[in-house]
């Protein structure tokens, strides 16, 4: 596909949203504490650019500190479980239990047994992230070419040897598929940590502001720090799709 037909289409498309909102909330004359229009919007942006740019700060932080605990662990444990069927089946049960159960039923027993708030706000959301790199990672190492596993083993190569050189190149585009998934993942597990948390002080990301922007009723401000984070969850997304092309790029179709 054409890269401007990529980008130019989904910003035409926002336009036409945007242009569409603010002609129907000013055309019925809503109140800005229901819905407010894009110009409020706007504003209170930039008005408030000083609070929440400190609040996007501390979610990013969380988020990225997530994806790269998530990315860390989820591999190591990807390459334990293809070592063994017997250590597959015994433990990956229990990553399909980190991925069903809800986040908002264990962060309160997270933030309560874990003194410090950027550690435990970090550890929820790295189990909200961890699954999609364990599952990928080990489908795309057990996806490898019977022929060339027969090969290697022809040639006496070792177990490190084999992962290294055959199952490891062979993964890499299910693996960047996961990341992908992930780092979206990172960024919700960690505003619905802080959500749960609800941290005062200097140290408060954008879910603390969502939250203290509806108690105040500043309607702007909360569709504000909703559009940052919409806007980082996207930049995310088009970084790690990006680095994905660039490692991939001349010997897998993916690219």
């Amino acid at each position: 596909m054409n890269a401007w037909l990529r980008l130019g289409a989904p910003a035409v498309v926002a336009l036409v949203v945007i242009g569409l909102w603010q002609a129907l909330v000013r055309a019925f004359d809503v109140p800005i504490y229901l819905v407010p229009a894009p110009t409020d919007v706007a504003q209170a942006l930039v008005r408030d650019w000083e609070l929440l740019s400190g609040s996007l700060w501390v979610t990013l932080e969380i988020t990225g500190l997530a994806l790269l605990a998530a990315t860390v662990l989820g591999v190591l444990l990807a390459f334990l479980f293809v070592q063994s069927r017997v250590i597959e089946a015994s433990l990956f049960p229990y990553a399909v239990l980190l991925q069903v159960t809800p986040i908002v039923a264990v962060a309160p027993l997270i933030i309560i047994w874990v003194k410090h708030t950027l550690v435990a706000l970090t550890l929820c959301a790295t189990i909200v992230a961890i699954f999609p790199i364990i599952s990928n990672t080990v489908l795309g190492l057990r996806s490898i070419d019977p022929g060339l596993l027969d090969f290697f083993r022809l040639k006496r190569a070792s177990r490190w040897q084999i992962l290294w050189r055959l199952r490891l190149p062979s993964a890499l585009p299910a693996f960047f598929g996961g990341l992908r998934i992930a780092c979206g993942l990172a960024l919700i597990g960690a505003v619905v940590a802080e959500f749960v948390a609800g941290t005062g002080g200097s140290q408060t990301g954008l879910a603390y502001q969502i939250l203290q922007a509806g108690y105040q009723i500043n309607i702007p401000r909360l569709f504000a720090a909703l559009l940052l984070i919409t806007v980082a969850g996207v930049v995310l997304f088009a970084a790690m799709t990006l680095l994905s092309r660039v490692v991939l790029r001349g010997w897998h179709e993916m690219r």
